[in-house]
């Protein structure tokens, strides 16, 4: 009898937590800890969230993204910045939202980390994601349903940024975006401490083992990770990365 209601209980239980879930987990690297999802690409609904469709006004926090989610009948599983903005939380650089350009590419150097070339982007397509060196994005002109640029590239062709310095005073907390060389990985990383571009850099190099990785952003780095219990809140975001599932009833 037992047996019989606890078989039932987890049948129901399968239908009770989303099909597809996030692997999330604290991973511990030369020192420093860092929060690392990881998204299955071939099976999850990678989507990029910047303005409420309704009122065209900047989305800009994880909350307002799960509640326009719930308005679809889906669940946030997963939710992290996107990449720089502008003070009115326009992106900076290419982005992309449900295949419509809502930016440009910018390919040239500039001020501050975005323009500390080579920078890249963050393609979404049908069951893969990639990121890209901003020129070979550009010469591919991959058919993105979601991206964004941002930068400096963390990892290119498994090389480190040719700029990252191993003893840089320079510390932020940080977060990033490799994935595999099939596209069918995807790993979101944020650092619990401050570090340098060079030790961001060699987690997703070293121990992920990405062959391209992207810096998305510094300080104002946010996670939406429930089973971390991560639901970061502070300044207004502009772009937002989230992986989104069917509501289960």
């Amino acid at each position: 009898m037992w047996k019989a209601k606890l078989s039932l209980f987890a049948f129901w239980a399968c239908f009770a937590a989303p099909l597809f879930a996030v692997d999330c987990d604290v991973v511990g690297f030369e020192g420093a800890d860092y929060s690392v999802c990881e998204v299955d690409a071939t099976q999850q609904q990678i989507r990029f969230f910047l303005n409420n469709p309704e009122t065209d006004q900047p989305l800009g926090s994880f909350g307002n993204v799960q509640n326009l989610a719930n308005e679809d009948d889906q669940i946030l599983l997963f939710g992290m910045n996107g990449g720089m903005y502008h003070q009115d939380r326009r992106p900076v650089g290419l982005y992309v939202e449900d295949g419509k350009a809502q930016s440009k590419l910018i390919t040239s150097a500039g001020p501050g980390n975005f323009g500390l070339i080579p920078n890249g982007v963050f393609c979404v397509r049908e069951g893969r994601a990639d990121v890209f060196e901003t020129l070979r994005f550009k010469e591919r002109a991959p058919d993105c349903k979601f991206a964004t640029q941002s930068g400096p590239m963390l990892v290119i062709d498994s090389a480190l940024h040719p700029r990252f310095l191993p003893k840089s005073d320079s510390l932020h907390i940080r977060n990033g975006v490799g994935t595999s060389a099939d596209g069918s990985k995807v790993w979101f990383a944020i650092s619990q401490e401050p570090v340098n571009f060079h030790s961001f850099a060699r987690l997703f190099r070293d121990h992920l083992k990405t062959p391209n990785a992207l810096f998305l952003d510094g300080s104002i780095s946010k996670l939406f990770a429930p089973d971390l219990n991560r639901r970061d809140l502070g300044f207004p975001m502009g772009p937002i990365i989230g992986v989104v599932d069917a509501r289960s009833n």
